[in-house]
């Protein structure tokens, strides 16, 4: 009985830790028309964080960003790479940028865990002192 206690206790602290992480798969939403866009997928490689769409859910979606610039132009939205190059740093990531599809257009990103809401990434874009702000949804 000891030993499952200990077990239950490890899986518990191991899930909550995962949870409290900018790493995992994030639905998108629309923030003009609240419609799900897709399903983003963010990991870490060398140190840095990056996200790659894994899912389009709109219905008749182009599946290729026909507004991407340079090499990406006209390549599949799926395993496209939007989110590039965030590094941590005090609670946030930064130093990266995020690529909008459908403006074709990159944009300097920070991205955060809300406050008390690990299941809810705070993701903003910005061009010079302009900025747009977009809240992910954990996929579970």
């Amino acid at each position: 009985m000891r030993h499952f206690f200990f077990l239950f206790a490890f899986v518990f602290i191991a899930f909550q830790a995962t949870s409290q992480t900018v790493i995992g798969t994030w639905r998108t939403v629309d923030d003009e028309t609240s419609e799900a866009k897709s399903h983003v997928q963010i990991y870490e490689k060398g140190g840095v964080v990056y996200g790659k769409i894994i899912k389009v859910l709109r219905k008749n979606a182009a599946t290729n960003c026909a507004n991407c610039p340079g090499d990406l132009k006209n390549k599949p939205l799926l395993e496209m790479v939007i989110l590039d190059k965030m590094q941590p740093k005090d609670g946030y990531y930064h130093g990266g940028n995020i690529l909008d599809p459908e403006k074709g257009k990159w944009y300097e990103c920070k991205i955060w865990l809300k406050e008390g809401d690990p299941n809810t990434l705070v993701v903003r874009g910005s061009l010079g002192p302009f900025y747009r702000t977009q809240y992910w949804s954990r996929v579970q």
